[in-house]
């Protein structure tokens, strides 16, 4: 087959670009690296739908971080993605980073962000109480909001695949040759064929246009390695909104913000590292909580359930760079999209699908298209149904009645939508990232079993086949006498 367009790399910018691409008439492919949708910085990243003040006016982030923050509540509720409008505040500590928010207000101003305020020190502390004594100022940014992005990754590429788009994951495309037209990507044993090709492969976007294009790519990737801590939901009371102290040339600093699942998450440290290393390490726990307790005196480590890291895809331009090929036809490259990547990724599809159109993509509205990630609509976690709702879930499928995930309170009948989902689950965090089975205080330690028993009986393999994230992370090993036996 040939199809008409293909994504290379499956983050939330090529999980968008496919859901647009959706909407109309074309046949798309999706190629990930990694064994799911959202591997990359989609799912270690501080989750913030920024709102446009950081952005240098006139570049490409300010345009599109913007639109993307506008356009994000309504993407969210056709997808059926839980969205908090929770605003965001820039804290000062004193004159110079006061001076600092200035900046960043006439710069909101020039990109059109709405709403902006500096506030008093006694009115952050009225909007939050918990904040430093030492904080003199804020700059409040209502529109900045929270949603969880891998979470949203997903369910764009399962409305894209429930409208025909195909998911290749584990394809890592290493060589990409044109003839007549038609592009062939391969992973060395896959060959994906495509007339267009959109690059969204994050931190290896800049070595991929290069060998696309076949000359090196003006614009250089510089990995940079985030760290962060995620809190029990006993601790997130401390704050209201995202906290920001004012930001430096290596980023906006060490947060303290609510996630939308009602978690405390501080973070992230910025590192120059190699484009794989996302190690955690004791130094950068340290610097964490050091930056979060600037912040939020009363955040509490021994709140902390986890930890993780994510690798952003800097520029040296300290712009996105997203633009068609300079020697290839029908390549469209999406190079260094860092932060705010997630929250520019509506716009930034829509404008990627614009420059395919105006390259010769014939766009026409698709016949018979679904809006939502499934053909029967959203589905709904039974930990965020109404009674009534849960009646009626268990009633059509008696799964639901199963309680598997204490602590998020997941139940059999989410784990089996997920393995049956357009995008299916095929490893434990693959579930756990379209479940929450496994997030809450204990961290799998009751419900990972039973999950992978779950996952071993709808695969139709013994459980020694199932593994924690692809590879060889397998769960079990099986005994010389044939017996399975926990690793």
């Amino acid at each position: 087959m040939i199809y008409d367009v293909l994504i290379i790399g499956a983050g939330i910018t090529g999980a968008m670009t496919a859901r647009a691409l959706a909407a109309y008439d074309c046949s798309v492919a999706v190629a990930e690296a990694g064994p799911d949708v959202a591997w990359g910085a989609t799912r270690a990243n501080s989750a913030i739908v920024h709102a446009g003040y950081d952005c240098v006016p006139g570049t490409m982030k300010a345009r599109l971080n913007v639109r993307g923050c506008a356009m994000m509540e309504t993407v969210c509720a056709a997808l059926g993605v839980a969205y908090r409008r929770c605003g965001s505040h820039v804290v000062a500590f004193g004159e110079k980073d006061e001076e600092t928010l200035r900046t960043l207000f006439a710069r909101g101003e020039a990109n059109g962000v709405p709403g902006l305020r500096i506030l008093t020190r006694d009115e952050l502390r009225e909007r939050e109480p918990n904040v430093s004594p030492e904080a003199t100022a804020s700059l409040w940014a209502p529109s900045a909001g929270i949603v969880c992005p891998y979470g949203l990754a997903v369910a764009a590429a399962e409305n894209a695949a429930t409208n025909g788009a195909a998911i290749y994951l584990n394809c890592p495309i290493r060589s990409v040759a044109e003839e007549d037209g038609v592009y062939a990507a391969s992973d060395g044993a896959t060959v994906i064929r495509a007339r267009r090709i959109v690059n969204c492969a994050g931190v290896a976007s800049a070595e991929l246009a290069s060998l696309i294009d076949g000359v090196p790519y003006p614009v250089h990737i510089i990995p940079r390695r985030g760290e962060y801590i995620i809190m029990d939901k006993n601790a997130a009371g401390v704050v209201r909104s995202t906290l920001f102290p004012a930001p430096n040339e290596k980023g906006k600093g060490i947060l303290v913000a609510r996630t939308v699942d009602g978690n405390l998450l501080v973070g992230p440290n910025a590192h120059e590292c190699a484009p794989d290393d996302n190690a955690v390490t004791a130094e950068g726990l340290e610097e964490i909580m050091n930056g979060a307790h600037r912040l939020v005196p009363s955040v509490s480590q021994r709140d902390a359930i986890t930890v993780f890291a994510g690798i952003r895809a800097t520029p040296d331009t300290h712009d996105f760079s997203i633009r068609p090929s300079e020697t290839r036809r029908g390549v469209i490259h999406a190079v260094g999209v860092e932060s705010p990547g997630l929250a520019s990724s509506p716009a930034t599809a829509e404008y990627i699908v614009s420059l395919l159109e105006a390259d010769g993509l014939e766009l026409r509205p698709r016949e018979n298209y679904i809006p939502t990630r499934r053909a029967d609509g959203n589905p709904k976690r039974f930990a965020e149904m109404t009674d009534e709702e849960r009646a009626a879930a268990i009633a059509r499928e008696p799964a639901y009645g199963r309680i598997v995930c204490r602590c998020e309170t997941v139940t059999e009948g989410d784990l089996l939508d997920a393995i049956r989902s357009p995008v299916p689950a095929t490893d434990l965090d693959m579930l756990k990232r379209r479940t929450r089975a496994g997030m809450g205080r204990c961290q799998g330690g009751f419900c990972s079993p039973r999950a992978a028993a779950l996952l071993a009986r709808e695969q139709g393999v013994t459980l020694d086949a199932v593994t924690k994230c692809g590879g060889g992370s397998w769960l079990v090993c099986r005994r010389e006498d044939g017996e399975e036996a926990e690793k």
